[in-house]
């Protein structure tokens, strides 16, 4: 019996966060709520593997960034490989393969649609800021530039010790995996996608081989590259400095990469089923029309880029 109730109060303890954060719990509340809504109000958009997809990848991110698994990221490099792989890659990617935008704009009430989300999405200066967040180069070179940028020795010990940059360096993290992949795992075509499928497929692929010359290098190097986690105390004590480092190299050498790769192949399966479905141009008029549909959903539905089109385009 005492067993039983160790193990139960150490699984409690565990989701107690480390450093609490009221941003975390309310954004987490409210994806909740308005998913669970928009679920139960419109099921046809929610089918049960989505549903699945994104409340696992909510899970994962809500571990990374507010359990106990904070205290062993900042005191393991390994660990910290794994949170970032979690917040950059696997919770992101599951979020946008379950394509909830749909759901969740359902899940609002019709009035707070009408009068808040569709002005506040078309509202140009947020329309620009998208333009430039998810134009295929900017959204690369994102992605990849924040794990060399919080990787970079100088700032990743500034990191661990400032609360504050720490906080910024994880939400970074999680904010740009959520962006990227919501680009990269679009199934529809384009437009009202922003990218064509092929792109989406070219994208994905980019970005591998950043990560894995960055991953090589801190598994092959015999320089302690992040003494940080030896001054403030290893939660593993009979863990050495370089396995730790060459572990979290690994991490980011073949997990994290191959995740590119995942999401590559995901969009090129959606290329081969839109193409099979008659829903890619395949002539000169075809696309003139739908150049001519990109043009007035420009300039009339704007919102539906970001919070998911449910119609099809043929």
């Amino acid at each position: 019996m005492d067993a039983a109730l160790n193990a139960i109060l150490d699984f409690l303890h565990w989701w107690i966060p480390w450093e609490p954060s009221v941003t975390v719990v309310v954004v987490f509340a409210l994806a909740a709520w308005l998913y669970w809504r928009g679920a139960r109000r419109s099921p046809m958009t929610a089918p049960w593997y989505r549903r699945l997809a994104f409340w696992l990848g909510l899970l994962i991110v809500y571990v990374g960034l507010h359990t106990q698994l904070d205290y062993y990221a900042e005191h393991e490099f390994f660990i910290h490989r794994i949170q970032h792989m979690g917040l950059h890659h696997m919770g992101p990617f599951l979020i946008a393969l379950a394509y909830p935008g749909a759901t969740m704009r359902r899940g609002l009430p019709a009035t707070w649609r009408k009068h808040w989300l569709r002005p506040a999405l078309a509202w140009p200066p947020v329309r620009r800021l998208l333009d430039v967040l998810l134009h295929p180069f900017v959204a690369a070179l994102l992605f990849v530039g924040l794990i060399y940028l919080w990787l970079w020795p100088a700032v990743h010990f500034d990191a661990m010790l400032d609360w504050r940059l720490y906080r910024v360096m994880n939400f970074s993290m999680a904010a740009d995996g959520m962006l990227f992949w919501w680009l990269i795992l679009d199934h529809r075509p384009r437009p009202p996608a922003r990218l064509s499928p092929g792109v989406r497929v070219f994208v994905a692929l980019a970005v591998a081989l950043p990560q894995i010359l960055i991953g090589a290098f801190i598994t092959f190097t015999r320089t302690d590259l992040y003494p940080i986690y030896s001054l403030c105390g290893r939660a593993f004590a009979g863990v050495p400095p370089l396995v730790d480092q060459h572990l979290g190299g690994l991490i980011l050498w073949i997990p994290s990469s191959m995740m590119s790769v995942l999401g590559a192949l995901v969009a090129f399966t959606y290329w081969l089923r839109l193409d099979s479905r008659g829903r890619l141009p395949r002539n000169r008029r075809q696309r003139e029309l739908l150049r001519a549909r990109r043009t007035a959903a420009a300039q009339s539905a704007g919102p539906d880029e970001l919070a998911g089109n449910t119609e099809k385009s043929t």
